[in-house]
Formats: C-alpha cells, structure tokens, sequence
C-alpha cells in the first residue's frame, strides 16, 4: 500500500508557480528550484553562459557577501546547495529538517533575488578547470556525451556544450552573466518544489514572503530540432587508452508522447539488470565488454536512445555490430510476454519507491511542471499495464532506423579499426 500524500500546486502574483507534495511519513525535505535554462536556450556567441551563471549564483548575495557566508548559512541549516545545468533545464536544490524549510526558502530569496556576482575571474578559472576534465592531454576534447549530441543535433542549440567552450568562458563579463539571469530567472521562468513533510499553505506562506518580490520576467521559449533523414552519422576523436568509448543514438520519442510509455518498457527489456538482452548478451555471454548500459534521455519535444559501452579497440567493430543486433531484433520480432512481465514490475516498483525520496518527488512533480502537468502515480502504472508487446515492436520499428542513428567513439583505433566499425554502420539496415 502507497503511503499517503498529496501534491498541491499554486501561483505567487507574480507568476511564480509553487508545488508542494505533502509527504508526512518521510522526515526530511527538499527545496528545489527548477529554471527553464540551459544551453538549449543559448546562441553559440552565448555558449555556456547558463552554467556559468549557475555557478557565479554560488557566489553570495546582498544578505551574505561571498561564497563562504553563503555556504555556511545553508550548511548552518543542516543542508548543502546542489545546483547542476542542463540542456534544457537547471535546478537548485537544498535538503533540510523539514522544520527550517521557511529558512531555507529565505536563502533562496536572497539567491534569486539578490545575487552579488562577486569574483568573476576566480569563478571563471574554477570553469575552465572543470572544462579541461574534458579534456586529454594533447587538448582533445573526448567528452562522448557532447559529441554524441553534436553529432545528433547538428545545427540545434541542443547539440551544444553545457560548458560551453572556453574561449566563450574567458570573454564573459559580469554584465553577460546579469543579462543572462534576467532573461531566464524571471518568476515566470522557474518552479519552485517543496516536497516532504510539509503543508501547502505553510509552504506557499514562506514562498510568499521570500519570493513574491522577484520580478516576472517571461516563459523561455526554444525551437525543436529538426528531423534526421539523411542516414547514419559516424564520429570519432582520437585519444589514447587501453579501450574505445562508444555512444549509440537514436532520436526518439518525446516524454509527452502517448508511447512514451511503451518506450520505457523496450529501455528496460534491453537493459534493467543482468538478465536482460544487453548485458546477458555483450557481456555475459560474448564478453566483448565488461559494462554496457541503455539509457533514455527525454526532453519534451524529443529524445535520445542511447546505448553505452566501452572494449578494446579490436572488440569495438563487434561491440557495435552486436547492439545493432539486438536493437534490430527488438525491431523486428515481438518482445517474450515474460520480458513484459518483469518490465512492468521493475517499472512499478520503482515508481513506487520515489515515495521514500523528496528529491525524486520533487523532480516528478515539480521538474515536470516546467513543461507540463505530471501524471498521477495511479496514471503512470495504469499506462505501462496497458503496454503491450505489439506497442514495444512498433516504438521499436519507429526508432531503430538508419536515418536515426549516431554513432560517436573516442579511443585509439588504428585506421583499419576505424573502417571496420564504419563499415558496420553502414550495413545495418
């Protein structure tokens, strides 16, 4: 039986959209702000200017002058600020005794509506450090992920660096950053989610008081990528190790679609423990890699299919060639009813385990709204319940097509190796 909680929403003057989810049987909270901002939004002149922003709100406010006032007043509270920046969203987020949410929601106020901008340069270092991680030590840029993405959105802000480059970060001023931050932090723009146990009215009280002031701004707004039908993409960057990372990656449906659903069921028949196709498959029983994933990443307009792997340079060309397999067999013959069966389970027992976490409710019905109205626990199990084996095969066979597909490496294949795997690419159909 589900514990009981409810999830209630309401609207500051001043556009601010607050979600409360009420869950009296855990003992902590989370206070979350979710910001329609992130490197979808940005032009290529103003590249990584959301993640550079994220960080320079670290940097204390009118209330607490520098990143260490800051800090200490949060950790004073028992909790630590956690901020990351995305493609399409970012997020910051406080876990605390549900008792200090009103003095949380007050150090919020200050965040957003006060931030002092101080130390730009010492930031900007902080930055560039954080972009060399991506890199190797001829200054190869080997991160897989945004490879992958550019390949897939080539001439789509989504397939931009969340970083963004460094000779963007190097130019940004203290006004780019201020100008950044009253485009995308407006009221109108983020969600606020309080989710524990609280009580709605409490919540949008404090709210109220420490976050009615910020000004409305506007909904950002972003255009949806294009449709990929001039076939399969290969990229690769060279970098010295032991194996080659691999990426592949279908363009897929998006989380508001009606078979969103059943998109789910095929990630998790291919890849949701060690029984199922992929890791039984490549690992278990060809050992050409020791860890292989498949993963979903949604946006509301689209979506990335993408498996993962890494093996010796040799293995790769095969390592490619057999998830091709696998992804062509989901394509083409119907998933076994015992699949379905463990699918759905897995799926609702997870579901129901985002009630022992505030983070998770908090992104379900909090994260959520930034797009669109979430569904009910009832719903969600209700839709994967209707799923059915021919709905698995015909989100597959929409999916797994040629014109679909990326495939992005970094590692040290020789040139033969190289070709072997383009070849690959090239003859799956």
């Amino acid at each position: 039986m589900l514990p009981k909680f409810r999830h209630v929403k309401g609207v500051l003057d001043n556009g601010l959209r607050v979600v409360t989810v009420e869950l009296p049987h855990l003992h902590s909270a989370a206070v979350v702000m979710y910001a329609k901002v992130g490197s979808r939004y940005e032009t290529p002149d103003d590249n990584g200017l959301s993640h550079f922003v994220e960080h320079m709100l670290f940097r204390g406010t009118s209330r607490y002058p520098n990143s260490y006032a800051l800090n200490f007043a949060i950790e004073d509270l028992g909790g630590t600020l956690y901020a990351e920046t995305g493609r399409d969203y970012s997020l910051y987020q406080i876990s605390l005794d549900p008792e200090l949410v009103p003095q949380g929601l007050e150090v919020f106020g200050d965040i957003f509506g006060a931030p002092a901008f101080t130390q730009i340069d010492v930031e900007r270092q902080i930055i560039l450090e954080e972009i060399n991680e991506d890199l190797d030590d001829e200054g190869r840029d080997i991160n897989l992920d945004d490879l992958a993405r550019r390949t897939s959105f080539p001439d789509h802000p989504l397939g931009q660096k969340i970083t963004g480059p460094m000779e963007n970060v190097k130019r940004f001023s203290v006004d780019d950053v201020r100008r950044h931050f009253a485009s995308f932090y407006g009221a109108e723009n983020i969600i606020l989610c309080v989710s524990g146990p609280v009580e709605a009215q409490a919540v949008m009280t404090s709210a109220a008081r420490w976050l009615g002031s910020l000004p409305s701004g506007e909904p950002a707004k972003s255009e949806p990528p294009p449709d990929m039908n001039d076939g399969a993409h290969f990229a690769y960057v060279a970098s010295p190790g032991a194996q080659t990372s691999v990426q592949l990656l279908f363009r897929a449906l998006p989380e508001s679609h009606p078979d969103y659903v059943a998109l789910q069921t095929l990630g998790r028949v291919l890849d949701d423990g060690m029984s199922t196709r992929l890791h039984y498959t490549l690992c278990d029983q060809k050992g050409l890699a020791y860890y292989v994933s498949a993963a979903i990443e949604p946006f509301h307009d689209t979506a990335q299919f993408e498996i993962s792997g890494a093996a010796a340079h040799a293995k790769l060309a095969e390592l490619v060639q057999e998830s091709l397999v696998l992804v062509g067999k989901l394509r083409d013959e119907p998933v076994t009813d015992r699949e379905l069966r463990k699918a759905k389970r897995r799926y609702c027992l997870d579901l129901a385990s985002a009630f022992d976490d505030p983070d998770a409710m908090a992104g379900w019905f909090g994260g959520t709204e930034l797009f669109y109205p979430p569904s009910e626990f009832d719903q969600k199990v209700a839709r994967m319940e209707a799923v059915t084996a021919d709905d698995v095969q015909r989100v597959a066979q929409a999916m797994f097509r040629t014109e679909r597909l990326v495939v992005a490496a970094a590692g040290g294949l020789t040139a033969r190796q190289r070709k072997g795997v383009e070849r690959v690419i090239r003859a799956w159909k």
